[in-house]
């Protein structure tokens, strides 16, 4: 099939949770289809690592997209005026639309029309919309229940606006999951709000994250390892709220009970509540972007996802059971993804049950390495990129079919 893939950042390196999502899915992509990649690039080194995947795919083509706090404000106040989701007219931008509208064109001329739209997360689904192609709408999250509970941390003027635009998301997601040819979503729990924020009953298949287990190895750690790791993308709110939740309500705790710990937070892009929480306590390291965190990993006893938000499947979850790595994470973290608690991870969703669990790994390390092993057995079984994204080809297929049997075909 021709596919046009439109992504809202360049899925590559698969360094962070969309990318990595995407980058698999498109490697798989490209080995049975000719694929056209469009994507938004927010600057010189986005602009480079698309043109890295000129090799992958049939044709590459970017969209500069900026980002401000001058450009958030007066969307924000377009939003509120046009009555639509924030978020979505963040994103908006005439010369993407501009651009999609004639690679169609161009590709109609040529005679070799595209098979159908993938858009790929949410914020793209617009761009898919006034295309005369069969629409694909590839859903990370369920993203009306991410601000929804972003929502629900928050007081005063923040707390309206978010409850505003989780209010608006749903309605907007749920048309376009009733409008799209075909939607689908990475677990259960996303399939189900999808669901219902549509208010009616259709199939949406569930195709998880994947990841390689090949290229992710499992890391040795050093005995007896004190570190605590957080390795998250530090401007996303869910992840800022449970860095500093467990920065200030968890991690004291387990320093009470265990001598020499060090709480690594390892991630590109930290706000500044979180850059400054080593002034707080010089045990913490803030380290932003690291291109390889193998040293982090190998200083530590567990990787932490104090989550109290969000929402899809977490990446950094599969890719610490790949490297061998136990994890710690609240119920909602490890949401979407087939874990047993105590087999596979340890659980906790109060900061006296997290911390005692980050402590039980810290005072026994062989706990830490049963537990790593179960969970990278479970990533072998189940979310690897090469078991998973086939599914994706009974979906395309399905969609191509239906718009033909409605006489919209090539």
């Amino acid at each position: 099939m021709n596919i046009l893939l439109l992504t809202q950042i360049v899925p590559y390196p698969p360094d962070s949770g969309p990318k990595v999502k995407t980058y698999y899915l498109l490697r798989y992509l490209a080995s049975r289809h000719r694929v056209t990649l469009v994507c938004f690039t927010r600057n010189a080194q986005e602009e480079a690592d698309a043109a890295a995947l000129r090799d992958l795919v049939a044709e590459v083509h970017t969209v500069p997209l900026t980002r401000s706090t001058v450009r958030n404000a007066l969307t924000m106040a377009r939003s509120l005026i046009r009555r639509r989701s924030w978020i979505i007219e963040r994103d908006d931008s005439a010369a993407m639309h501009r651009l999609l509208a004639r690679l169609v064109r161009e590709a109609e001329i040529a005679g070799r029309p595209y098979d159908l739209v993938h858009a790929d997360q949410l914020n793209m689904a617009q761009f898919a919309e006034p295309l005369p192609l069969p629409r694909l709408l590839d859903e990370h999250n369920a993203v009306w229940t991410v601000f929804r509970r972003v929502a629900a941390q928050e007081r005063g003027l923040k707390r309206l606006l978010w409850e505003r635009e989780w209010r608006m998301l749903r309605t907007y997601e749920g048309r376009v999951c009733r409008e799209f040819e075909a939607v689908t979503a990475v677990s259960q729990e996303d399939r189900q709000a999808l669901l219902e924020a549509m208010g009616s009953r259709r199939d949406i298949p569930v195709i998880p994250i994947a990841v390689d287990a090949e290229r992710e190895q499992p890391i040795a750690r050093q005995p007896n390892a004190r570190g605590i790791l957080s390795l998250a993308t530090m401007m996303w709110p869910p992840n800022v709220d449970g860095v500093l939740w467990f920065a200030r309500s968890i991690y004291p705790l387990i320093k009470q009970q265990v001598e020499g710990t060090r709480f690594f937070v390892v991630g590109q892009r930290p706000v500044a509540d979180v850059r400054a929480l080593p002034e707080q306590d010089s045990s913490i390291e803030v380290t932003g972007y690291v291109p390889d965190p193998t040293p982090y990993i190998a200083a530590s006893a567990c990787l932490i996802v104090p989550l109290r938000s969000g929402g899809g499947m977490r990446v950094k979850i599969l890719e610490a059971l790949a490297r061998g790595i136990p994890v710690v994470s609240t119920t909602i973290g490890y949401e979407g993804i087939d874990l047993v608690p105590g087999e596979h991870l340890l659980v906790g969703d109060t900061p006296d049950a997290f911390a005692d669990a980050v402590v039980r790994l810290l005072r026994n390390p062989h706990l830490g390495e049963r537990i790593a092993a179960a969970g990278r057995r479970r990533l072998l079984e189940r979310y690897d990129w090469r078991a998973v994204c086939p599914a994706m080809d009974e979906v395309y297929d399905r969609v191509v079919g239906r718009r033909e049997c409605v006489g919209v075909g090539k």
